[in-house]
């Protein structure tokens, strides 16, 4: 028993210490998604120390694929910027794309890899394609999510050789 008393007591002692070392947890939205937050319930870009997490982004506003792909990733942009984060502090994308088969998921990929080399000049995060038959917003041909890490970019290096 006086194990057990002794072992609460240390662990009631400790609970203050651990919760000021937690790193902090924000949520935030770019002007004009701060309905996503209040409306939808879902967190469009959450903080935490120095990670970054930016919820799914459908590709929606544009004339073309390619443009409305090229919006998501100026969204992405602006919601890493709205937490202290760089495209370069991406560490790792999901992208979800809208198709019926694989033949069809290599052609919508198509126009995202046009616009990822834009954005991911070196220093690629790792990223993870799928393919699904609906999005939440209707008429995107994708959606984007990432994480990124606060300040990673600025000493980010690969020593990957190129093969012949």
């Amino acid at each position: 028993m006086r194990r057990l008393c002794l072992s609460l007591s240390l662990l009631c002692l400790a609970a203050p210490v651990l919760a000021q070392t937690a790193p902090t947890r924000e949520h935030l939205a770019p002007a004009g998604w701060e309905g996503s937050y209040h409306g939808l319930h879902y967190t469009p870009v959450l903080r935490v120390g120095d990670r970054v997490i930016v919820s799914g982004i459908p590709a929606s506003e544009g004339e073309t694929d390619e443009a409305k792909i090229r919006w998501a990733f100026q969204q992405l942009q602006a919601h890493l910027e709205k937490a202290g984060a760089t495209m370069a502090d991406v560490v790792e994308l999901q992208s979800f794309h809208v198709a019926r088969d694989h033949e069809e998921f290599r052609t919508r990929v198509e126009p995202v890899l046009k616009v990822h080399r834009e954005f991911f000049k070196d220093h690629y995060p790792a990223w993870t394609a799928v393919g699904t038959t609906a999005l939440f917003s209707k008429g995107a041909p994708m959606e984007i999510r990432a994480e990124a890490i606060i300040g990673s970019g600025a000493r980010a290096k690969a020593d990957i050789p190129v093969k012949p």
